[in-house]
């Protein structure tokens, strides 16, 4: 558990593949991939809980808030075991999202094992066109379960995209404009907000930039002019916590709910 501090970033890397723990574009996939390292979609934040008396981890993506979560369904074809998704933190509770990190008998590698006893593994051994993540029966153990945990150092404050400032400037559009809807709620100074989404507003938004989307919620929470302090964060499920959104949103038209700090306020703790 000592590689697994609270609120820390860090990122998973197989052992045989030596690609990290991807969260997709979808928003709702989750894969692996080489030389992407310094992807946002790389790291993964860790939320530390109690379950039975013991310590687990929530592992929720830098990129869009999701938990790393096990599916109910089967893996694809070529694939071990059941799937493994973006997933939320919802009215389900802990357990799709609960793991357990545990020695493999390796030094410098654990396994990731799944309260239901199942371990994460890096699928694809020989055919790395298939190479995804899926989680197998504790007995069926291998050095495909094992993963190198990497911590990735804070930085000071989340940095405005630059593809979501280039798209201001440039005759480029998404071959579809993507249109979905945005629940929000402004956080108080001291950081609290109603958990219920049920009870906040919306408005429709087009496209997936995210300065356009920290300029409109900005505008919504009467802040438009002051846009510059608005830290949008996203929140999978309504007991996530609160990630900054830091790359354009999600290739799908799913509802977001967004909650949005002003920077320099105590409110900036909960990122």
């Amino acid at each position: 558990m000592q590689q697994f501090p609270e609120r820390a970033h860090v990122r998973l890397r197989s052992r045989v593949h030596g690609g990290y723990l991807h969260a997709n574009e979808d928003g709702v996939g989750v894969s692996l991939r080489w030389h992407r390292r310094g992807s946002v979609h790389a790291a993964w934040q860790v939320h530390r809980v109690l379950h039975d008396g013991t310590t687990c981890v929530l592992l929720h993506s830098a990129a869009y808030g999701r938990y790393l979560a096990v599916s109910p369904h089967p893996a694809p074809p070529g694939h071990r075991g059941h799937r493994v998704v973006q997933g939320e933190y919802g009215e389900q509770g802990e357990y799709p999202i609960l793991w357990k990190p545990v020695g493999s008998g390796h030094a410098g590698y654990v396994l990731l094992r799944h309260v239901s006893y199942r371990l994460l593994r890096a699928d694809g051994r020989y055919r790395f066109w298939l190479a995804g993540v899926s989680v197998d029966d504790f007995d069926n153990q291998s050095t495909m379960m094992h993963w190198k945990v990497e911590a990735i150092p804070p930085r000071p404050a989340p940095l405005i995209n630059r593809g979501g400032l280039r798209g201001l400037f440039l005759l480029h559009e998404e071959p579809v404009v993507l249109q979905r809807t945005i629940r929000y709620v402004r956080a108080d100074n001291l950081g609290n907000f109603n958990l219920n989404p049920n009870g906040w507003p919306s408005f429709q938004f087009h496209g997936r930039s995210v300065f356009n989307l920290r300029s409109e919620v900005a505008d919504h929470v009467g802040l438009a002019i002051f846009f510059f302090r608005v830290i949008v964060c996203v929140r999978a499920g309504r007991y996530g916590r609160p990630t900054p959104l830091l790359i354009d949103l999600p290739r799908n038209e799913e509802t977001l709910d967004v909650v949005a700090i002003v920077i320099g306020t105590a409110g900036e703790i909960i990122r």
